[in-house]
């Protein structure tokens, strides 16, 4: 797999293998992209942690919120990472260095948020990487949902999907 190109397969099995996500960067306001997103992954069965200094010990869509990695107190599976590219760094090394004691897999940046270099130190610690892509968008393409509204998901097929469910 080569950076930004990432097999429906592999994006597929990070989803199915992830039930907790650390979301970094995540907004209490409704309006922002990553509060809707970590509102829709919530929906779908994935348990999100939100973090983010300047909301730390409120609550986002009914879970705490911490100020860093570090301050959570349980296992997570994925960080998604909601910052600018020059923010991912330090996020990256933090997650690399909880990997063990939190049960980190995955180092997910969204959409526009590409650092090859914190990239290349989390695939070289042993974690996926998956750069400017968003959980959300990826999950309803992969489970059909954005062929409802007529969104060409190069999907093509008479019968109306079957989808698998979550473990």
């Amino acid at each position: 797999m080569t950076a930004l190109a990432y097999a429906d397969a592999a994006i597929r099995a990070v989803l199915a293998g992830t039930s907790t996500i650390a979301m970094v960067g995540v907004s209490a306001r409704w309006v922002r992209p990553s509060n809707f997103a970590m509102k829709y992954l919530q929906q779908k069965g994935y348990r999100v942690i939100p973090v983010n200094p300047g909301s730390a010990g409120d609550e986002i869509h009914g879970m705490t919120c911490y100020a860093a990695l570090g301050e959570i107190p349980e296992r997570f599976d994925m960080v998604d990472i909601f910052r600018h590219p020059d923010a991912v760094g330090p996020i990256v090394d933090e997650a690399i260095s909880l990997r063990d004691e939190r049960g980190i897999r995955t180092v997910w940046m969204q959409l526009g948020v590409i650092n090859h270099e914190a990239a290349a130190r989390a695939e070289a610690a042993g974690l996926t990487v998956i750069m400017d892509r968003c959980p959300k968008i990826e999950f309803a393409r992969l489970h059909h949902e954005l062929s409802w509204s007529g969104i060409n998901t190069g999907v093509i097929s008479a019968k109306r999907p079957r989808l698998a469910p979550r473990r």
